[in-house]
């Protein structure tokens, strides 16, 4: 390393002003504040800000990384449960699996650049959330996204696909094959996710990037800053400019330039560097496994200023920084630029002065070379020093804490959600037949097959897996399993060879339709739908973490549905026991159509006692009887797949939900699981109950047929009945023995038996009988966007 001696507080004058001509309020509402939040800056610092120091408030007070607009709604929330041991406020939220095991977990969003260079951004969404896994001293485990794009199948007047249409094909492209270059080449599965095509998020893509770490307690690392005189080492890649202004430029404006305006765009998008980040995972673990660091942070949004000044505010001190200490990628960059860059795989740590060279050295054994670029101080200030020159001066409360709050005004929108988002073009006549209109909903891009886009991903990289992505509706990972993060268990805490196995279950998911038909109804809907995809598993949730996706907060009728929306998430989230472990807000999703739907997506992790008993949600056994379970109302078309299919317009509100039966159906359907009852288990969802019997026929590879007898079968069954949707409901197989168990909790309706090589269903005048290579066919549309 070098002999260069190590940074120290520096002897600067109370009155000492920093270095450089303030740029002014113009340049001040150029980087995203407003001339009041200018003025407020001026107040804080006794003085006009200098270039530096209006760069890093721009940043820190922007709406990704201050919450602004969403941090009293945020409050709300649950935030505690028996399992919970960190949860918001940290790098990623952490709950107790059992025998001194914790699961480390967070969902961000790379939205805006992923609109703007969707392989960069999706990629460097995967690095991002990963890199928060890895900062609290977690081995990363496991990668999962959520994705939302314009209609794919979007056609004009001559069959063609339209240019929106065209668009969404290459996002869509583009963010899977940035999300498998990352994850397959750092190697960190991909086990499971959710894709919708809508039109309203045409111009606005969603790339939500979820990640999992596991961690032994004892070893689970904070990022406060503690320690006067303590150094704070920068490593990992080199500064550069790319990413410059991301967190200020995309994530707290709309997206209104089009083609053009992505264009001029594209040197706010980071670039990512995967062989790069799987070196800095190692040697993090190295360094925190040696007991070598007082704390460690990520750098993300906002590069150094963000990491640095957080850092500095949770640990209640100050800090000195030199930027010409920086190792840079290229020469020319500024102060303020060194200072604001997103160059993706850095991270910061706080170490005594007598470690330094040691953790240095561990650095260079992995190519990531640590620099000593600051010291801690007692000042509660943040000071920026180019060499000897002062160039920024800033309280750190100021910086961080004190950044303007706003209250939102709510107001339902006029004329309900129809006002806001055009119907959807009419793809399915309303008399089409029951038969067809099945067929159409498998192929609905909606509903169709994940396989093309799980094919590009390694689903099964360091051997945890046991649910594979399509497989069941969570994904099961073992945890422990047979190895720790870092190795192999000692021999004295092996597991007996017949000993349960134990595991996490895991699910993401969000649809944004229910949510602008009714945010409250539709956000709690979310929350239960992950329920009961973990309930499928036999895994009882222990936190979830959301991804809060809206249009702009300023406008009444956007404030409305984010305000409703974390009114429906809170509740839910009571009721289910799932306590928020920490998540992210972006706001500001508007395109030159208007705003995306309003889509809060949410990630729930659970406990599943034995991996073992996970039920898969395909038919297993030929002479099963299948039950559909839960349902104590008619489910509603309102918001529905067909309804879109039909080109029907979003109603104003939904039926409401009852919480308190769902939660009693999810736990019954997790207990059954857990005790081995059932051979499979799979919830309705879009597309409605005989969509979910195809689904369940599909990855079975068996058939199902059931005929309702002349005094029930009537004029036929509804398409309410066939393709309603509804939280909390279930298709489950077993012995008719164990579902009049079940029975005899929750509602359930025996509906036939597993069987054959077909799909069949007669009822008076309803006649279904499609192959299991038809329903095949049929669900397998979206390969075509991946040949």
């Amino acid at each position: 390393m070098s002999d260069a001696p190590l940074p120290t507080a520096r002897e600067v004058a109370a009155d000492a002003t920093p270095v450089g001509t303030p740029p002014g309020v113009e340049q001040a509402i150029a980087l995203g504040l407003t001339a009041d939040e200018y003025a407020l800056v001026t107040e804080k610092l006794g003085r006009e800000p200098v270039q530096v120091e209006l760069a890093m408030f721009s940043l820190m007070w922007s709406e990704h990384c201050s919450y602004k607009h969403s941090k009293p709604l945020l409050r709300t929330l649950p935030t505690e449960g028996p399992a919970l041991v960190l949860g918001p406020g940290e790098n990623a939220g952490a709950v107790d699996v059992g025998d001194g095991w914790l699961i480390t977990f967070k969902v961000e969003s790379h939205n805006h650049p992923s609109a703007v260079e969707p392989f960069q951004g999706a990629a460097t969404g995967v690095g991002g959330i990963l890199r928060d896994i890895f900062a609290l001293g977690a081995r990363p485990i496991a990668v999962l996204d959520a994705l939302r794009f314009g209609d794919v199948d979007d056609v004009d007047e001559d069959g063609e696909p339209t240019a929106g249409a065209i668009r969404s094909r290459f996002l869509l492209d583009g963010a899977v094959r940035g999300i498998g270059h990352y994850g397959n080449s750092i190697g960190v599965p991909n086990i499971g996710g959710d894709v919708y095509f809508e039109g309203p998020y045409e111009t606005n893509c969603l790339v939500n990037a979820m990640a999992l770490g596991l961690v032994e307690r004892e070893r689970l690392t904070l990022s406060a800053a503690t320690g006067v005189g303590n150094v704070v080492v920068l490593f990992g890649a080199s500064t550069g400019a790319d990413g410059i202004g991301g967190a200020s430029v995309l994530a707290s404006a709309e997206l209104v330039g089009g083609d053009d305006g992505a264009e001029s765009m594209r040197p706010t998008v980071q670039v990512g560097d995967p062989f790069e980040e799987s070196k800095l995972v190692e040697c993090c673990l190295e360094l925190l496994d040696k007991g070598l660091l007082v704390s460690l942070q990520d750098l993300g949004a906002a590069g150094l200023t963000s990491s640095a000044s957080e850092m500095a505010s949770k640990g209640e001190v100050g800090l000195d920084l030199d930027v010409s200490l920086v190792p840079r990628r290229q020469e020319g960059l500024e102060p303020f630029e060194v200072m604001v860059s997103e160059s993706q795989e850095r991270m910061l740590c706080v170490v005594t002065p007598d470690k330094v060279d040691e953790v240095v050295a561990i650095t260079d054994k992995w190519d990531v070379h640590g620099t000593a670029i600051g010291v801690v101080t007692d000042s509660r200030r943040f000071r920026v020093f180019d060499g000897d020159e002062l160039v920024g001066d800033m309280p750190v409360p100021a910086l961080v804490d004190d950044c303007p709050v706003y209250a939102i005004h709510p107001e339902r929108p006029a004329g309900g959600p129809a006002a806001l988002y055009p119907a959807p073009p009419a793809r399915l006549a309303p008399d089409t037949t029951p038969q067809e209109t099945l067929l159409a909903l498998l192929a609905s891009p909606n509903v169709a097959s994940r396989r093309p886009l799980f094919e590009q991903y390694d689903c099964v990289v360091q051997s945890r897996t046991v649910k594979r992505p399509g497989e069941a509706d969570a994904a099961v990972l073992m945890v422990p399993g047979p190895a720790g993060p870092n190795g192999p268990l000692p021999a004295d805490r092996r597991p007996a060879l017949d000993a349960p196995v134990p595991g996490v279950g895991v699910s993401i998911d969000g649809s944004g339709r229910r949510v602008a038909a009714d945010p409250y109804t539709g956000t709690a809907w979310n929350v239960l739908e992950c329920a009961a995809n973990l309930a499928c598993v036999g895994a009882e949730p222990l936190g979830l973490t959301n991804n809060l996706n809206f249009g702009n907060p300023e406008k009444p009728h956007i404030a409305w549905q984010l305000t409703e929306a974390v009114r429906g998430l809170g509740d839910a989230c009571r009721v289910t026991g799932a306590p928020v472990v920490g998540g992210n807000v972006s706001l500001y999703n508007e395109g030159t159509t208007g705003p995306i739907y309003p889509t809060p997506v949410v990630g729930m992790v659970g406990k599943v006692p034995d991996v073992r008993a996970a039920a898969p949600l395909g038919f297993q056994r030929d002479g099963d009887a299948v039950a559909l379970v839960g349902w104590n109302v008619l489910p509603t078309l309102e918001a529905s797949e067909l309804a879109k299919l039909r080109g029907q317009e979003l109603p104003d509100g939904l039926p409401e939900v009852d919480l308190d039966h769902a939660q009693r159906v999810i736990a019954a359907v997790r207990d059954a699981v857990r005790a081995g009852e059932l051979s499979s288990a799979h919830d309705v969802a879009e597309g409605g109950f005989l969509t979910a019997i195809a689904e369940c026929c599909i990855a079975g590879g068996r058939g199902w047929r059931h005929e309702v007898d002349a005094e029930h079968a009537g004029d036929g069954l509804s398409d309410a009945i066939l393709f309603g949707e509804w939280p909390a409901g279930f298709i489950v197989s077993g012995s008719r023995e164990a579902l009049d168990r079940l029975g005899e909790q929750v509602p359930l309706d025996v509906f036939g038996t597993v069987g054959g090589d077909r799909l069949e269903l007669t009822a008076g005048p309803t006649t279904i009988s499609l192959s299991l290579d038809e329903l095949r066919e049929a669900h397998g549309a979206l390969a075509r966007f991946f040949a």
